[in-house]
């Protein structure tokens, strides 16, 4: 509509527009405007003119729509991504005495990866997987030198679907190459086409994972940004391979937002068969269910993630049983990593963990955690949304888990635009997290090129994991209070509701049937309005 007129002036006889109006005189008026309610994007919106006008047609943009701008944010962090790592791509000639065959190597040369703080265990996996040689993982294997000095026979140590996705770019790599040597197709090495095939489809997971955190917005679908310009996705995204469980993880509570539970189970299964986190939702989803009487939906989201687990995971278990169990084998014989807790305790007081014992605090830390977030879920006063349990669930778990790669954080990043909405908060985490990476890359470095001393890494993960922490408390206060979550408030045309779960689905104005509020029956109660169900199109 020209002009940005709502339809209500547009009728108006004293009012005259220069030009025809659209025949479509609809405007959005439940989106929330976050240049009218977020300081930092009405500070930010000056460059731009300023925030969006009150009269200002809303929803009626083919062309720059919200879904758009934040895929076109997305792109540049994910470009800023992999400029990040190309310094690790850099190539020089090869050694006189190289077996390789190539005229090229990898240069690594003194310690690049660590001072130009641009490694990515992408590349290093290529060989110490095998990859290079065409091996299929879970079968092939090789022997490393064990903590105990003793020969471990090791095998492909990550969980089936990212395995076979290694393994599958691998193979294009490969073809590349061969195709490279026959009819002259441009190409780099091997490993540098491995590193680049796999930061495309990585960062096509992580498109998909904006685009469902998106849709479960909602309203608030502008919140977005917050993931699409993360820091954590400049420096991370391509350090490993985990945006494939963040989009499985996406896709899982979009489905539930949809009532959709089985396609919810569908992707929480393919989710744990890329990364172990995913079944972390399944907890979220039973306190829920139960606390609104919904465990039929339950039992169908759970049902189906343990068939396509099963699906997914049989046929490598069968035939490479060995293999398939490195993961857990290799998890369980893991000691505490730098980052986590238990690394902070070793490299402050000097104390060795026993690798049982530390297994069994890390398993009875993770119980815990579990038994929070089922008491937070039945005894609020109001039934938490999806989200909020859910980030408390993946953060308690980072929290007390044994390993905390820097990588893990992208679980959080989704989670926490759905979960906590205040901009100036999560970014100052996200910052945080992103520089531990920098005394991090300082201890691979040898004494004499290391620009930090040691202190420094403690001091960011202890500062890292407070504001995690704090974010916990934000989340767990907004659950007692439910008037002080942003999320739950009214939309612009009806500011005054209070709004229960936009990620609910099922669960959404459901009245409560089981608290434990005295441990009895919650009386049944009217269920709050829902929210309204936004076109993914609009802008």
């Amino acid at each position: 509509m020209p002009g940005g007129v709502p339809p209500a002036e547009a009728a108006d006889p004293g009012w005259e527009s220069p030009v025809d109006l659209a025949d479509d005189t609809r405007v959005d008026t439940d989106r929330v405007l976050p240049s009218r309610t977020d300081v930092v994007v009405e500070g930010a919106s000056t460059m731009v003119g300023g925030p969006v006008g009150r009269h200002a047609a809303v929803g009626r943009s083919r062309s720059w729509t919200p879904l758009r701008v934040v895929f076109a944010l997305a792109l540049c962090t994910l470009a800023l991504g992999w400029f990040g790592k190309a310094g690790c791509l850099q190539q020089a000639p090869a050694d006189a005495n190289s077996q390789t065959g190539s005229s090229l190597r990898l240069n690594w040369d003194n310690q690049r990866q660590y001072t130009n703080l641009c490694y990515s265990d992408v590349i290093g996996l290529f060989g110490a997987e095998k990859l290079d040689t065409g091996a299929f993982p879970y079968k092939t294997y090789w022997y490393e030198q064990g903590p105990d000095g003793t020969q471990v026979k090791r095998y492909m140590e990550y969980p089936v679907i990212t395995g076979l996705y290694m393994y599958g770019v691998a193979w294009l790599a490969s073809a590349w190459e061969s195709a490279h040597e026959k009819w002259g197709v441009p190409a780099a090495l091997e490993v540098v086409l491995f590193f680049n095939l796999v930061a495309l489809g990585l960062a096509l997971f992580w498109l998909v994972t904006i685009w469902a955190t998106a849709l479960t917005a909602r309203t608030r679908m502008w919140a977005t940004w917050i993931a699409a310009l993360s820091p954590l996705v400049i420096v991370h995204i391509f350090t490993n391979f985990d945006a494939i469980a963040t989009a499985m993880v996406a896709l899982a509570i979009l489905s539930w937002a949809r009532r959709k539970p089985w396609l919810a189970g569908v992707f929480i299964g393919l989710g744990t068969a890329a990364k172990l986190y995913p079944v972390l939702l399944l907890v979220v989803l039973l306190v829920l269910c139960l606390r609104a009487g919904r465990i039929r939906e339950f039992m169908q989201a759970a049902a189906a993630a343990l068939g396509v687990w099963v699906v997914v995971n049989l046929p490598i278990l069968i035939t490479y049983p060995r293999g398939w169990w490195e993961f857990f084998r290799y998890n369980t014989d893991r000691p505490a990593e730098a980052d986590s807790f238990y690394g902070v305790i070793s490299s402050t007081v000097g104390f060795n963990w026993n690798s049982a014992v530390l297994n069994t605090i890390s398993l009875v830390g993770l119980i815990l955690v579990t038994l929070g977030v089922v008491a937070v879920g039945l005894l609020a006063p109001q039934r938490p949304r999806v989200a909020q349990l859910a980030f408390l669930m993946v953060a308690g778990f980072l929290l007390v888990n044994k390993v905390w790669s820097p990588q893990y954080s992208l679980w959080l990043v989704p989670l926490a635009v759905l979960a906590i909405p205040h901009t100036r908060l999560l970014f100052a985490w996200m910052i945080v997290d992103a520089l531990v990476w920098i005394p991090r890359m300082s201890l691979y470095l040898d004494p004499d090129r290391r620009w930090l001393p040691d202190q420094w890494f403690t001091v960011a993960i202890v500062v890292r994991a407070i504001m995690v922490v704090a974010l916990c408390a934000v989340v767990l206060w907004q659950i007692w209070n439910p008037a002080e979550d942003l999320i739950r408030r009214g939309s612009r045309s009806r500011p005054d509701e209070l709004l229960d779960d936009p990620a609910g689905g099922v669960l959404d104005g459901a009245p409560d049937r089981f608290t434990l509020h005295g441990l009895r029956r919650a009386p049944e109660t009217p269920p709050p309005p829902t929210a309204p169900e936004m076109s993914p199109t609009a802008s």
